[in-house]
C-alpha cells in the first residue's frame, strides 16, 4: 500500500478539467538555484530510486523532484496544470483519449533529448513491470499510450476516467530515460535520472544528496543551491537532536507530537525555530482480515468500533497533531461523510459492543492481535496500537494484545493472511474522493484483506471515475462510506496534520505542505534572518 504523511485539507474544485490544460508558467532554464544549500532530515525511508518501484513517501519525494512528470500541482492547487507538457487535454467526449504535447527543448540530466518515446516507455515499463511496491496498480484503465510524433503522447483508456490527470501528475507519472532504464526490470544501483529540478548526486541508507539541475525546463523556480536528505529511521530523539544543535536546517516528518509541542512552546527554541503547519489528507486505518476466524466476523469488528477511542488517541498518543477520522474519505475532500461516526458514535460504548458480541454467541473475551509496523506509518505507531489494545481490554470484552514487525516481513504476512487486524496509512497519490476509495475497495486493493463488494467495485466506483464534475460525485461517494461503516472492512482512526520544524533562517515551508502531498525542494530557500 502506498503510504505517503499529513493533515488540514483545501477544499477540492468542483471537477477536474477535461478541457485544454493551459501553462501555468514559462520555461525557467534558469535552474543553477539561489541561496544556500538545505539540509533536512527525515525519519522516513526512500525506499526506491525506481520509479517503477517506488510507491511510498520517501520514494514520491524523491521523484517529485528528480523526475518530470507531464503535469504537476502547483503549490496549494489541487488541480494539475502541464509541467513536462505546454498542453493537455481530453480530445474526446467520454474521457477516454487525453493527449499531451511537449514542451520544447527537454532534456534528461545526463543530456539525452527527452521526447514522446520517453513518455510511452516510462508508462509501457511501469505496467511491464509490474511491481508490487509499484505505482502500476493506479493504471489498470490504460489500454495503450501512441506517439504520433516526437512532441505528441496520446493515452487511449480502457474505459472513461476523469480522474486520469491528476494520476499522471503524480509521482506515478515520473519520465525515465528509455536509454537508461530497462523495460523488464528495476535499477538496483541506487541512481536516477530525470529531467527534473534536481539531480540525484548520492543514495546511500544514511544520506540522499541532492543538486539543482541546470538543465531543466518547467515551472519550477529553484530557491537554493541543492538539498540533502539526512535519515534518521524512526529515531525520533536522533532527529530532534540533529535539529536542536544545528546538524540540519529542517525536521520534516518524524518528530514526536511531543517534541513539536515543546519546540513550540519553549522560550528557548522560539528564537531559532520555527514550526510550520500545513495541509494534508493522510489517514490511517485499522484493517480486518475478512477469512480470518476472529477479525472476520463481523461482531468481533462491530464490538471494536465501539470501544476504539479516537479523541483519547489523538490527546494522548499524537498530542492532538492528529484529529479523530470517522470516515473513509477525510475531511476536506469532496465526498466526506461521517459514517462512522454516524453508526458506532464518537465515546466508547462498552453495553453496544457487549450487545454485539453477545447476539453473535461470543460469551468469553475475545483474544486478538493487533499488528503494527514500527516507522512505515509514523513512528508513534505502536505506541498507538499498544494503546487501543489497553481500550479494548479496558472493556473486560477483549484479551488483545500488540505485536511490531519491520516493514518488509509485515507486508509478506499481510499477503499470506497471517494477521487478522492491522494497521494501514494512506497519504494520497493525488486529492480527490477516488483516491481513498478504489484503492482499497476496487479490484486488487492494496489491503490484502479480502474484501469486496459489488455494488462498490461493478457501480459506484466506474461510475464515479468518468464523472468530470467531480462534486456530482458526492452522493455516490457517501453511499460508498456508508457501506463499508455498515460492513466494516476497514475501521478508520485519524487523519493527520502535517508539520515541519524550521530554523529561523529557512524559508518557503508553507509552500511544501498541502494536500497535494507534494513536497518541492525548489521553494525551499536559506539565508539569513
Amino acid at each position: 500500500m502506498r503510504m505517503r504523511n499529513q493533515w488540514l485539507v483545501l477544499p477540492l474544485g468542483t471537477g477536474l478539467t477535461a478541457a485544454l490544460l493551459a501553462g501555468c508558467g514559462t520555461d525557467q532554464g534558469d535552474a543553477a538555484g539561489q541561496g544556500g544549500a538545505v539540509v533536512m532530515g527525515m525519519s522516513d525511508d526512500i525506499q526506491a530510486t525506481d520509479p517503477a518501484s517506488g510507491y511510498d513517501p520517501g520514494s514520491w519525494l524523491l521523484f517529485n523532484n528528480v523526475f518530470q512528470s507531464l503535469l504537476s500541482f502547483p503549490k496549494g492547487s489541487t488541480e494539475p496544470e502541464p509541467e513536462a507538457a505546454k498542453e493537455c487535454s481530453f480530445t474526446d467526449s467520454g474521457t477516454r483519449v487525453y493527449s499531451c504535447t511537449l514542451r520544447d527543448g527537454l532534456t534528461f540530466s545526463n543530456g539525452h533529448k527527452l521526447t514522446s518515446k520517453d513518455v510511452k516507455f516510462s508508462f509501457d515499463r511501469m505496467m511491464n513491470i509490474g511491481d508490487d511496491a509499484g505505482p502500476a496498480i493506479m493504471f489498470p484503465m490504460l489500454d495503450k499510450v501512441e506517439t504520433p510524433n516526437a512532441k505528441t503522447v496520446v493515452f487511449k483508456l480502457k474505459h472513461a476516467d476523469a480522474t486520469f490527470p491528476s494520476k499522471i501528475a503524480s509521482g506515478a507519472g515520473s519520465i525515465v530515460d528509455h536509454a537508461a532504464y530497462s523495460m523488464d526490470g528495476l535499477r538496483t544501483d541506487g541512481k536516477a535520472v530525470g529531467s527534473g529540478p534536481y539531480k540525484l548526486d548520492s543514495f546511500d541508507k544514511k544520506k540522499a544528496v541532492f543538486s539543482v539541475n541546470p538543465g531543466y525546463k518547467g515551472t519550477a523556480r529553484v530557491q537554493n543551491s541543492g538539498m540533502t536528505i539526512k535519515f534518521f529511521h524512526g529515531d525520533q530523539a536522533g532527529l530532534k537532536k540533529a535539529l536542536v544543535g544545528g546538524d540540519i536546517d529542517l525536521a520534516y516528518r518524524g518528530l514526536a507530537a511531543k517534541d513539536i509541542a515543546g519546540i513550540e512552546n519553549s522560550t528557548s527554541t522560539s528564537n531559532t525555530m520555527d514550526v510550520v503547519e500545513g495541509t494534508s489528507a493522510e489517514v490511517q486505518h485499522l484493517v480486518f482480515n475478512m477469512k480470518d476466524p476472529v477479525a472476520g466476523r463481523l461482531s468481533v469488528r462491530k464490538a471494536m468500533a465501539y470501544l476504539i477511542d479516537r479523541d483519547a488517541l489523538v490527546d494522548e498518543v499524537y498530542q492532538d497533531t492528529a484529529t479523530p477520522l470517522y470516515s473513509i474519505i477525510p475531511a476536506g475532500i469532496s465526498g466526506h461523510n461521517t459514517a462512522f461516526f454516524d453508526t458506532y458514535g464518537a465515546h466508547p460504548s462498552p453495553d453496544k459492543a457487549r450487545a454485539a458480541l453477545r447476539a453473535d454467541g461470543i460469551t468469553g473475551k475475545v483474544k486478538i492481535t493487533l499488528w503494527s509496523t514500527p516507522s512505515r506509518y509514523g513512528p508513534a505507531t505502536d505506541q498507538e496500537l499498544t494503546a487501543i489494545a489497553k481500550q479494548l481490554n479496558a472493556s473486560g470484552l477483549f484479551d488483545a494484545d500488540m505485536k511490531s514487525i519491520e516493514y518488509g516481513q509485515y507486508e509478506k504476512d499481510i499477503k499470506t493472511g497471517k494477521y487478522g487486524v492491522y494497521v494501514k496509512g494512506w497519504v494520497p497519490d493525488y486529492p480527490d474522493p477516488d483516491n481513498f476509495t478504489q484503492p482499497f475497495f476496487g479490484a486488487g486493493n492494496v489491503l490484502g484483506n479480502n474484501y469486496t463488494n459489488s455494488t462498490i467495485t461493478g457501480k459506484i466506483i466506474p461510475e464515479t471515475g468518468a464523472q468530470s464534475d467531480r462534486a456530482s460525485t458526492d452522493r455516490d461517494f457517501e453511499q460508498l462510506q456508508n457501506i463499508v461503516a455498515d460492513q466494516l472492512p476497514v475501521l478508520p482512526v485519524w487523519q493527520a496534520k502535517q508539520y515541519a520544524v524550521v530554523r529561523d533562517s529557512v524559508y518557503g515551508l508553507e509552500s511544501c505542505l498541502d494536500a497535494s502531498t507534494v513536497f518541492r525542494f525548489w521553494e525551499i530557500s536559506k539565508g539569513t534572518a
